[in-house]
């Protein structure tokens, strides 16, 4: 659909334009010839003319303001289109060969138990970051769709994000340690999908863009002012400069050259997080990390703060994680 569209514009646009220009030379053609007898007899027709002629060009030049504008636009969408095919491929190829030569060697050579227990575990590796990819593409066409209403219903986000961070440090095999809760018990008005599918996406990019010597991850759960709660995700990560914190957003959009990225992913992601943030009429901020480097992603949703009886929960401290 959105094919469609940006074609049908430009070309309706573009007919446009060439029937005022030819107006517009017809008319200067006209007043150039019949000029001096309008200005002695028909001095109304003239200037009747000549305002014509100048209404033109102003929608002429509002065309052309508007073409550039479309045209821009695609030059975009298509770096971001062939930007996400580099990575998807990347993101295909990478796991595919690593599954291929790790099922050959098992099949050609005879292993010990232990490089078998190793084999699995890699490949295992190779299947979920398969798995993330294809989620990630079927995630983004459905929100490009329209869906049936879901209900949405009363969620205790401090579950979801202690869910989240379980499943991204599982993922990334690193020690609960690494993401750092702190956590109000607060409730959400929405789907428990569509908070997973923010909040993972979120941890995921803390997690997989944190210092790679001392990762650190830290999610703090707020009720603000009335009816808003804020969760906050901050690493200590190389961060990003304020002019790319518009554009992360963006569909098929990856800072960087995609030859010189040492992260996998697709660009779907902070994508997917927007869209569902702003389905739910909340918004999200990105700041730099007080105190060194790393960015903080704040996100601030419709809720409340728990009632007392669920505000019972204790949030998940590192100690008790180690424990």
């Amino acid at each position: 659909m959105f094919e469609r569209r940006s074609l049908r514009w430009p070309i309706t646009l573009g007919v446009i334009m060439i029937v005022l220009i030819v107006l517009l030379l017809v008319g200067w053609v006209l007043l150039s010839i019949f000029g001096l007898s309008f200005t002695e007899g028909f001095a109304g027709l003239y200037w009747t003319l000549l305002a014509v002629g100048a209404v033109f060009l102003v929608f002429v030049l509002v065309g052309v303001v508007m073409y550039l504008t479309l045209s821009i636009k695609a030059i975009n969408l298509g770096r971001r289109q062939s930007n996400f095919i580099d990575s998807v491929t990347h993101e295909l190829k990478s796991p595919i060969a690593s599954l291929k030569l790790y099922l050959q060697t098992l099949d050609r050579h005879r292993v010990s138990p232990e490089e078998q227990v190793s084999f699995c575990k890699f490949m295992l590796e190779d299947v979920e970051r398969l798995d993330t990819l294809i989620n990630h593409l079927l995630d983004a066409a459905r929100l490009d769709k329209q869906q049936p209403a879901v209900e949405p219903e009363d969620v205790e986000l401090a579950e979801v994000l202690r869910r989240c961070a379980d499943e991204v440090c599982l993922r990334y095999q690193v020690t609960a340690e690494v993401v750092r809760l702190d956590l109000q018990p607060c409730i959400v008005r929405s789907t428990p999908v569509d908070l997973s599918l923010i909040f993972r996406n979120l941890i995921d990019n803390a997690v997989k863009y944190a210092a790679d010597d001392d990762p650190q991850v830290v999610v703090t759960l707020r009720a603000a002012r009335q009816g808003t709660v804020v969760v906050r995700i901050e690493d200590n990560g190389r961060g990003i400069s304020p002019a790319q914190r518009r554009n992360i957003f963006g569909r098929f959009v990856r800072l960087g050259s995609e030859l010189e990225r040492d992260k996998p992913g697709t660009g779907l992601g902070l994508y997917i997080v927007r869209t569902l943030i702003e389905r739910l009429h909340g918004r999200i901020r990105v700041r730099d990390r007080d105190g060194g480097t790393g960015s903080v992603f704040e996100v601030e949703l419709p809720g409340v703060a728990a009632p007392v009886a669920d505000a019972k929960k204790e949030p998940r401290s590192p100690e008790a994680d180690a424990a």
